[in-house]
């Protein structure tokens, strides 16, 4: 079997939410699995220098603009909440809770989170929000709730985050293809046609 895509992102992260809503159907049409890993882009950030996108002049107003764009061409529903960009700590350490028990329903939980957030511009940074949805999936909220407290989940997330840094994540949506980097929703077409031909 050809090696999954790994596909690293930032639940506060627009691009990502946008990259989110592709890349498995691309990776399925060329026989690959998806490997979703939330990690916490604050540190990326750190290690960088960049700011959020709002924080920068132009680039900021452009990144408004294009975010309602891509969502039109896509026919789906964005809403910057208010409060953006939340601190994405309980939903990240929530997705990995659930997928130590199963890595499909840790993507649904994703997509739930995603939508919610972008989608109805909901608040998603509260660990009962995020409870509620991981709840409309069939998992016990108290279950969830006590993992979003855990040491072992909050080192989980600390651990995540650190190894993607260490390969070179920077941004969020973040794909690796047989070891090759891609940063960017925008790159979603490059990384089919990279499936495609198998590679340049």
């Amino acid at each position: 079997m050809p090696a999954a895509i790994d596909f690293f992102f930032d639940f506060a992260s627009p691009y990502g939410y946008l990259g989110s809503l592709r890349i498995d159907a691309v990776a399925a049409r060329h026989g690959r699995d998806v490997v979703w890993r939330p990690f916490m882009l604050g540190a990326a950030f750190k290690e960088t220098g960049m700011r959020p996108l709002l924080e920068q002049p132009l680039r900021g107003a452009y990144s408004r603009h294009d975010w309602l764009r891509t969502a039109r061409r896509l026919g789906v529903p964005f809403r910057l909440p208010e409060g953006f960009p939340m601190a994405a700590l309980a939903p990240s350490r929530a997705f990995y809770f659930i997928a130590e028990r199963d890595a499909e329903l840790a993507k649904a939980f994703a997509a739930r989170v995603f939508h919610a957030y972008f989608g109805e511009g909901r608040d998603m940074s509260r660990p009962e929000a995020v409870a509620a949805e991981a709840m409309h999936l069939g998992l016990p909220a108290a279950e969830v709730l006590e993992a979003m407290k855990d040491a072992r989940w909050k080192q989980h997330l600390k651990d995540a985050t650190a190894a993607a840094l260490a390969r070179g994540v920077f941004g969020s949506p973040f794909f690796v293809v047989d070891d090759e980097p891609f940063w960017g929703n925008d790159k979603i077409p490059e990384i089919e046609n990279w499936l495609e031909s198998g590679g340049w």
